[in-house]
């Protein structure tokens, strides 16, 4: 059942019945694409685990990494020893092959949120869905989002770290974050809505959007490179301690401001093809905005991740950054 609960979620299929046995667990059925997997016996080391993908639906890889993992399940080659909850974040625009229907879901993790739509509407099922969860799991929480990127990277597999005024992302998760492949990581500066923000500022979460290579299509994606991150998520899984290895692998850096699309007479001013973690020297105009005016660095060269243009008016179209060192261990 579990090898085919992603294809049932995209084909709108009602599954025979909504729990199930596996070797070491039971699994529950609680809504479209919200899965949890029940250990009999929680080990010692087991988490509150959420692992999610689709958010965005065009970003495959995740979807099929967690597809290997569920068949791995099932299959007896590996157990369950914590509570997890499995979500495919966006089944509809997964449908589609698009990044969103209507808004962008990504920014829309917040309690007080009012919009109305199939997004809104859905944001609304995953915050109830995590809510449940941790309230009835006593175990530390955590919470990784996955995705891919739209553009190339310089650092293609690399974790985007939440803010939070008073949740303090513990070492291990640094050591874990290196020893999974990651190549580089990037502090949030200011709150973002994003899902795994919300665990983290809502639930207090050890939380990461996790960024796994470039966004392709079903059946294109090399999941091989993704293997030290299949690790991870079955250590947790299995309620065990996952591999570690040195941050100071990956290169660190800090979110300085966010260069926000004000108006419909807005371009960035650089190559639509130019990778994440591009750095541009001081003087360069990095975008032109009939409300906003001219944004040009200052003061010291500035790294960009996350350029779009194309974001709806009032969205961010870029993260600026600049390195900052490896926490201390």
């Amino acid at each position: 059942m579990l090898v085919d609960w992603l294809d049932l979620t995209l084909e709108e299929c009602t599954p025979a019945s909504q729990e199930g046995r596996l070797p070491s667990a039971r699994y529950v059925l609680h809504a479209p694409g919200v899965l949890e997997l029940l250990p009999d016996k929680d080990m010692p080391q087991a988490r509150a685990c959420v692992f999610s993908a689709g958010i965005h639906g065009n970003e495959t890889a995740p979807i099929e990494l967690l597809g290997e993992v569920l068949a791995r399940l099932e299959a007896g080659l590996l157990s369950v020893g914590a509570p997890v909850l499995i979500i495919l974040g966006n089944p509809a625009a997964i449908r589609l092959g698009q990044r969103f229907c209507t808004t962008n879901l990504n920014r829309l993790f917040q309690r007080e949120l009012m919009d109305e739509g199939d997004e809104p509407q859905r944001a609304r099922e995953l915050m109830a869905a995590v809510d449940d969860f941790y309230k009835r799991h006593p175990q530390p929480r955590l919470h990784y989002d996955l995705h891919t990127a739209i553009r190339d990277s310089q650092y293609p597999r690399f974790a985007v770290e939440p803010f939070s005024d008073d949740t303090v992302t513990s070492d291990e998760q640094w050591h874990w974050l290196a020893g999974a492949g990651m190549q580089a990581v990037l502090h949030q500066h200011q709150h973002s809505w994003t899902f795994s923000h919300y665990s983290k500022h809502y639930h207090q979460a050890q939380a990461f959007t996790l960024e796994l290579g470039k966004v392709c299509a079903f059946g294109n994606n090399d999941l091989v490179v993704l293997q030290p991150m299949q690790a991870l998520l079955e250590a947790l899984i299995a309620g065990d301690n996952p591999q570690r290895a040195n941050p100071a692998t990956m290169v660190f850096f800090r979110v300085t401001q966010e260069l926000m699309r004000e108006s419909e007479d807005f371009v960035l001013c650089f190559p639509n093809d130019t990778p994440n973690f591009s750095q541009f020297p001081i003087g360069t105009r990095l975008a032109q905005d009939a409300n906003a005016g001219d944004c040009t660095v200052t003061d010291a060269p500035l790294t960009v991740i996350f350029p779009n243009a194309k974001v709806e008016i009032g969205a961010r179209a870029a993260l600026l950054a600049r390195k900052t060192s490896p926490p201390k261990s």
